[in-house]
């Protein structure tokens, strides 16, 4: 019987300084629903809380709302939760780069609520990284200029960080990452959308993968600023 120490543990997970891979990863032909599956299965075993049935933004809002209650330890009214999105989560003006800076700088919002206390309500725990909630979903659709279906989002705290677009072995990675610019152009970043709080792309066919950030910079949205993964 093989022994292993812990190296870190929470109530959320644990590392030990020995690992035995479940699966082998498949070198033979795979489709993209395989694929997918596997990336959802690896996702699960590292912890991740699998969606199955999330995939309309009504959904997501109503998961962002169940995980910030959570994580903030209140109860918002319906009344007081609509006041949250409409002045903070999600103000009609916002763009990619407001929702970037509420993630990295302005991730805490002084919320006053309808009996009149103020309590700060924060998107992510940056100080204690396992209180935050790590979530996948498949094949969420929404609609922009044109119906969209998007493969793998990972969500924090219900808020969709990672978008990760997947093709079958043999198809170039390049068509992955000019969906995700097709993508961004008709849907991500829609009215409403809680998919302006996208962080990072991940493009693979399962033999390339490679990843780059969200940006609004023409210069750096181009295939040759993919980081190999």
């Amino acid at each position: 019987m093989d022994s292993t120490k812990t190296i870190a543990e929470s109530n959320n997970f644990i590392v030990l300084d020995k690992y035995t891979r479940e699966w082998q990863v498949k070198e033979s032909y795979q489709s993209e629903a395989d694929l997918e599956r596997e990336l959802i299965e690896d996702l699960q075993n590292q912890g991740y809380e699998y969606l199955p049935d999330l995939n309309t933004p009504e959904e997501m809002l109503a998961n962002v709302r169940v995980q910030l209650q959570a994580l903030n330890k209140v109860k918002f009214l319906d009344s007081e939760w609509q006041r949250f999105v409409e002045e903070y989560l999600d103000r009609p003006s916002d763009n990619i780069v407001d929702k970037t800076r509420k993630i990295h700088d302005n991730y805490i919002y002084d919320f006053e609520f309808d009996d009149g206390h103020i309590q700060n309500i924060y998107l992510l725990d940056k100080k204690t990284i396992s209180r935050n909630k790590l979530q996948v979903i498949r094949q969420f659709e929404q609609t922009g200029t044109h119906a969209n279906r998007y493969d793998v989002t990972i969500l924090v705290n219900g808020l969709p960080l990672v978008q990760i677009e997947l093709k079958k072995r043999g198809v170039a990675i390049r068509e992955a990452f000019n969906q995700v610019h097709r993508y961004s152009k008709e849907s991500f970043n829609s009215e409403h959308s809680l998919y302006k709080y996208l962080q990072l792309f991940v493009i693979s066919n399962g033999t390339d993968t490679r990843y780059f950030a969200n940006t609004t910079k023409r210069n750096k949205n181009s295939f040759d600023f993919t980081m190999n993964w």
